[in-house]
């Protein structure tokens, strides 16, 4: 077992076919699927089932990928420290669900220190990326948040990744809507009367059942639900089809005027609490402290 066998089994597992996977990994399918059953056989489990109509997941598989994916994760931090051409350059990096203060803050810790050389990253993602980056050092820091409607199962995959989580701010239930939409006008609004209009929502993949949903109301059955993983396209689609999203109503007025999004307050009641986690235990670089002190501002009292 080697970790380009590893990478193998993880980009068949997220594409539609075996051939889409060889492409996506510049290898012949006939090498890439020689190359999976020597690992199957090596490890005396089948991970994936073959059928006329593809490939899928075993139940093994599906076991097998979520340690393949640390294994991967930490391989490819200790490539990027100890391999890189680059070494002498100052390192950060933090994963976040879709939040506009998280970016500040990161663009904060830049101007704060500026360093001759650096290579940071912020990596704006799904909600189980953003646990498994921190989790695997691939991240310092991460933003996420929970409602009353996935509190629970979020709190336990903390527990089980080792990771602490510092609640910043508590935030009511918004619709956002394009300027010119005709509900965006209302102070309040309610589900039902949208259930007409599009809710564009952030895919969150097979991973990410409703318990991993970054918006509030996340056991909702939208009527009319597009999934998106880009705050550009949510925001397009929002604006084009006459849609909405669920939000925190975190829009300040220079969001708006760049973005021409307006906020709603929704009747229902699922308020979202939004915080940071690290890893616990670990200590942070001074990178990560500042990015803590940037991010503890928005802290509410």
């Amino acid at each position: 077992m080697n970790v380009n066998q590893l990478k193998y089994v993880l980009t068949v597992a997220h594409s539609p076919s075996m051939r889409e996977a060889a492409t996506k990994l510049y290898v012949s399918q006939p090498a890439l699927s020689a190359s999976i059953r020597e690992l199957e056989e090596e490890l005396g489990i089948l991970i994936f089932e073959r059928t006329n109509k593809g490939i899928t997941l075993t139940q093994e598989g599906r076991e097998f990928i979520t340690y393949a994916k640390q294994a991967v994760g930490q391989y490819e931090v200790l490539e990027e420290r100890y391999l890189s051409r680059a070494k002498e350059k100052e390192r950060f990096s933090v994963s976040t669900q879709h939040y506009n203060f998280a970016i500040k803050s990161f663009a904060e810790v830049i101007r704060r220190f500026e360093p001759e050389q650096y290579l940071f990253s912020i990596h704006e993602t799904r909600t189980h990326e953003v646990l498994e980056n921190v989790r695997d050092l691939k991240s310092e820091v991460g933003i996420v948040s929970y409602s009353g409607s996935n509190e629970g199962p979020l709190k336990k995959l903390l527990k089980e990744y080792q990771l602490e989580f510092v609640p910043l701010m508590k935030r009511e239930t918004y619709a956002y809507f394009w300027k010119g939409h005709k509900f965006a006008d209302r102070k309040e609004i309610s589900l039902e009367e949208l259930g007409g209009y599009p809710c564009v929502s952030f895919d969150q993949g097979e991973e990410g059942h409703f318990y991993l949903k970054e918006e509030a109301m996340a056991d909702y059955d939208f009527p009319k639900l597009i999934k998106s993983d880009d705050r550009a396209t949510t925001m397009e689609l929002i604006a084009r089809l006459g849609g909405y999203s669920v939000g925190s109503g975190m829009l300040s007025e220079e969001d708006a005027v760049l973005k021409g999004m307006v906020s709603v307050k929704l009747r229902e009641e699922d308020p979202l609490v939004i915080g940071y986690l690290t890893r616990k235990g670990g200590e942070l670089s001074k990178y990560g402290k500042a990015y803590v002190e940037e991010l503890l501002k928005y802290k509410e009292a």
